[in-house]
């Protein structure tokens, strides 16, 4: 790759790297939050939820958004405003204003981070080159999150309000080297293509609704979160046929023929179902009946960060000799493995037993989520990676949110009584949600074993033609 190339790679790579720390630092630091603020636990979680939000509810729209209006724009725009709200989380002074800053940061996000994934899918040549651009890719991703969970615990230690302020500073550097390195980009072609307007209305409210409900399962009645899936799957049902009826619509439906990128979605959200879950009932582990520190926590978990040196040094050998399907397929094994080391949890359960399974989950991350980004774009037409792009981060975000809201509801279910005993059985059991998880997962990906590579895109240059030096322009 060229220098201009590696140069925008590190541009894109620290955005997703400022997204997955920006999530984690807030994780560890909503303790000082609700001490400073009196907020109730409701409030606090709406902390949470109003990035899920943000972020899930808008994905898709911020993948046809990138291909429609230009990649670099969108980057560096919403990255901008991702910058200012951040900052404005940070002077926050009453719930609400944090609950609206951080909604609009999810939105950002959602609009950023496939205009960030859709520069290198359509900057890099498709083969080794993209494969190892999207691995280093993900690590980066991976090492934001295990890293901002350990700086999220030191900055919230001093004022819980420069977990706000570091992204801002962060935010400033990406957004002044990436208006410097990405190349300005052609018009895109939007000649007789008119904005889907329908289609991204009713999409949007569909996922916005669907990811409340699933937010809110643990804390509503059965009955509201039953209407509000109903209202969302009518909306889905009402965005199907807007879209088969659209000139230019925002998802064109045939795209779910690919079937890498069918298998690659289901099995992105239930791999990202159970990492999360099994992250959140561990931290509860530690530090609800173990007793420690956020701090201490923090550490403990690092080692799943493994795959942020893994993905850029090992999955690209792997993936060269076995193939992303058999990688992916490997990954998801040894997720599966890593949860079912830790069902038997006992009260004083030292850090050398969890360690097996903290390291094989960091091993089955590397394996997983970079080769699983690249199936899902893999084959698909230059002009709607965005959207593929999109809808791979749409299923990891609904994938985290279920998971999370399922092991919440089996912990509460399932712990029968107030002390240590009956809290360790409800552990227990919730640990059960991301074995599923995963097992369904590697069942999934299974069926790719034996499919066919997805076809090159149909306006691809002939093999015998000269590839362009990559990333040139950046549509």
């Amino acid at each position: 790759m060229s220098g201009r190339a590696w140069g925008v790679l590190f541009v894109l790579c620290g955005a997703i790297f400022l997204e997955g720390v920006d999530v984690a630092m807030l994780n560890v630091a909503l303790p000082s939050i609700r001490a400073d603020l009196g907020l109730s636990t409701g409030m606090l979680q709406w902390v949470m939820s109003a990035y899920v939000l943000g972020y899930g509810g808008f994905m898709l729209l911020g993948g046809r958004a990138a291909d429609l209006f230009g990649r670099r724009r969108m980057f560096l725009f919403w990255l901008t405003v991702f910058l200012l709200f951040s900052g404005l989380g940070g002077l926050a002074t009453e719930g609400w204003m944090l609950i609206v800053a951080r909604f609009v940061t999810g939105v950002a996000a959602a609009f950023m981070t496939p205009a960030g994934l859709s520069i290198i899918t359509t900057g890099f040549a498709e083969g080794p080159q993209r494969n190892k651009a999207l691995l280093v890719y993900s690590g980066t991703a991976a090492g934001g999150f295990s890293i901002g969970l350990v700086v999220g615990g030191l900055l919230a230690s001093a004022d819980w309000r420069w977990v706000f302020f570091a992204p801002v500073i962060l935010s400033f550097v990406i957004l002044v080297a990436g208006a410097a390195l990405i190349p300005e980009p052609a018009r895109p072609e939007r000649a007789g293509r008119s904005v889907d307007a329908a289609g991204a209305v009713s999409v949007t409210a569909a996922i916005l609704l669907l990811v409340f409900a699933i937010e809110r399962a643990g804390h509503e009645p059965a009955v509201t979160t039953a209407l509000t899936v109903a209202a969302a799957l009518a909306l889905f049902v009402t965005f199907v046929l807007i879209e088969r009826k659209a000139a230019a619509p925002l998802v064109r439906l045939s795209i779910f023929r690919n079937g890498g990128l069918v298998r690659s979605n289901i099995a992105g959200l239930l791999f990202a179902a159970g990492f999360f879950g099994f992250q959140f009932i561990v931290v509860l582990y530690l530090q609800e009946l173990r007793g420690w520190s956020t701090l201490e926590t923090s550490f403990a978990m690092i080692v799943i960060g493994v795959d942020a040196i893994l993905s850029p040094t090992l999955t690209p050998k792997l993936v060269h000799r076995f193939g992303n399907a058999r990688v992916i397929f490997g990954g998801l094994l040894l997720a599966t493995l890593s949860y079912a080391l830790m069902l038997p949890l006992g009260p004083d359960w030292t850090y050398l037993m969890m360690f097996p399974s903290l390291i094989i989950l960091g091993l089955a991350f590397s394996l997983a989520y970079g080769p699983l980004t690249i199936v899902a774009t893999e084959g698909i037409e230059e002009d709607e990676q965005g959207v593929a792009g999109g809808l791979l981060y749409t299923s990891f975000q609904f994938g985290a949110a279920l998971g999370l809201s399922s092991a919440t509801t089996v912990l509460t279910a399932a712990t029968d009584g107030t002390g240590d005993a009956a809290v360790l059985d409800g552990h227990r059991a919730a640990l059960l949600v991301p074995l599923v998880a995963a097992a369904l997962a590697a069942l999934i990906s299974a069926s790719g074993l034996r499919a066919k590579p997805a076809a090159a895109p149909a306006e691809a240059a002939p093999a015998t033609a000269p590839v362009p030096e990559p990333l040139d322009t950046v549509r």
